[in-house]
């Protein structure tokens, strides 16, 4: 298929499935007694459906810590990602990065040809873009397998039990969506067929959801809880996952590892997951928190969610990552572009949590549409510093690997393939996830997927019609798609991107 080729385009949607009537909005919130709501009334829709624009009350968010005061607070927050990758961003404006070179002239090409994309695959206004989440790379293939999922319960399952499942299912596969390697791909044991990467192991993950892989309860195969993961081994998930000699999945065992402490979270955040440790109780402690609104509409505080995703979760990440005062911080990383930016231990370090927004973006579908919960503060989220985004900026020339780190990250890749018998098919340079380059390039990434969606909305805006794309949309039909379109181009036989990272299947 040619670079442009017409693919069929989303299906519009119909507006009466995207809008809940007010019989069920008014009967979902009658029903919301001491501050805990329950939406089981309300007909579900599509989670693939973008949601109806909504007017927001206004409410007022909670302020990032001081990082003065609190360090470890300030980089765990939300706020800090953008604040400071804009100190690494602000750099790549003035050419002043250390690993690589910036080419802002090769910017409109990257707009041009994103916008190219959407135009493509979307009808104008593009208003039946989604937002960027797990639920689409379950629909590989034009099947909604999730709509499939939701049918084959019964009818005394209510929504939130069924929201409960889904927040269940996207999370364990979001976590094991760490990128997949070369060499892996998983044969769907329900249709036979082959698929790879995220959505091999978005398909590969429903499948061990559905066999009861990950549940402790014999009542309900189809759920997620610390008893479950608790009994998973490598074994268990490299069969699963059929992982075997020539069809290696990376990062297996630091995958298992993975979700076995998350069942170790799961219990020791009974607030937030119930006594039973499942993530879908989450939406428990959402519905009942004080500062969720539930009176003409049921809104939450987006740093809500993300307190629940970032602190009940804190554990599960690998213990050799940075730390701060002896607190892990998750997916942060200390940075040298940061190093002018202050003297303290946590000014030289910047913030991505990508899985933790990966989640957020994903969960927050199953819960607008089967909720109808809105969420204030989206736009905090960002842009998600992976390498897909982040290889559409190097392979359309943005942003260049300086010579001296090249030859590094190639010396690198050969290594590797010694080490692992690997044939080099199409050699990349290749770094470790906390190596100076990757950070420096998450960095930027951040700054340019901002620029990225002001300049695509200009660059579109007579098809717009007076309405503008969401950063999570054009992550969905952009920049994450062009990054990966990019890459086949680039490197027909691998599709890896321009910049390798050598997995421990808890990052990208």
């Amino acid at each position: 298929m040619g670079l442009f080729s017409r693919k069929p385009k989303a299906p519009k949607a119909n507006s009466s499935a995207l809008s809940p009537s007010s019989a069920s909005i008014n009967s979902s919130h009658s029903r919301i007694i001491g501050h805990r709501a329950s939406a089981g009334s309300i007909t579900p829709r599509t989670p693939m459906s973008p949601m109806s624009p909504v007017k927001l009350p206004k409410v007022d968010l909670p302020r990032p810590p001081d990082p003065q005061l609190d360090p470890v607070g300030y980089l765990r927050s939300l706020g800090a990602v953008r604040e400071r990758s804009k100190i690494v961003m602000d750099k790549a404006l003035k050419n002043k990065l250390n690993h690589f070179d910036v080419d802002l002239d090769r910017l409109p090409d990257v707009v041009s040809f994103v916008s190219g994309l959407i135009k493509r695959d979307y009808d104008a206004p593009f208003d039946s873009i989604p937002g960027h989440g797990r639920y689409q790379h379950f629909c590989v293939g034009g099947r909604d397998r999730v709509a499939e999922l939701l049918s084959s319960w019964p009818e005394s399952i209510d929504n939130s039990e069924k929201c409960r499942r889904l927040i269940d299912l996207f999370l364990i596969s979001v976590l094991l969506d760490a990128g997949a390697g070369t060499k892996w791909s998983y044969k769907s044991v329900e249709n036979g067929r082959i698929y790879r990467r995220s959505e091999g192991l978005a398909i590969a993950s429903l499948e061990m959801f559905k066999a009861g892989l990950f549940s402790g309860n014999p009542a309900n195969k189809t759920q997620v809880d610390k008893a479950g993961l608790q009994s998973l081994t490598v074994d268990k998930l490299e069969a699963g996952l059929q992982s075997r000699p020539g069809n290696e999945l990376a990062g297996l065992e630091g995958r298992t590892d993975l979700l076995i402490r998350l069942a170790g979270a799961l219990d020791d955040k009974k607030d937030f997951f119930g006594s039973d440790g499942r993530p879908g109780n989450m939406i428990d402690h959402l519905l009942s928190h004080p500062s969720t609104l539930a009176s003409s509409m049921l809104v939450v505080p987006l740093p809500v969610l993300w307190n629940v995703l970032l602190s009940g979760l804190a554990s599960i990440w690998p213990a050799s990552r940075t730390s701060l005062n002896g607190v892990p911080l998750g997916d942060a990383w200390h940075c040298r572009a940061m190093s002018d930016s202050g003297t303290s231990g946590w000014e030289t370090i910047v913030p991505f949590h990508k899985l933790t927004q990966w989640l957020t973006y994903s969960l927050m579908q199953p819960m607008q549409s089967l909720l109808n919960m809105h969420f204030a503060g989206t736009e905090l989220l960002t842009g998600l510093p992976e390498y897909r985004n982040g290889g559409l900026f190097v392979d359309m020339g943005v942003l260049t690997l300086k010579a001296e780190d090249l030859d590094r990250g190639l010396q690198n890749y050969n290594d590797y393939c010694r080490r692992t018998d690997t044939k080099g098919v199409e050699v990349a340079p290749m770094f470790e996830p906390g190596d100076d380059v990757v950070v420096e390039w998450r960095g930027a990434t951040v700054g340019l997927l901002d620029k990225l969606c002001v300049e695509v909305n200009k660059f579109l805006k007579a098809d717009l019609a007076g309405n503008e794309l969401t950063l999570p949309q054009l992550l969905e039909a952009g920049s994450w798609k062009g990054g990966r379109e990019i890459a086949e181009i680039h490197r027909p036989n691998t599709k890896e991107p321009p910049i390798l990272i050598e997995s421990d299947g808890t990052v990208f």
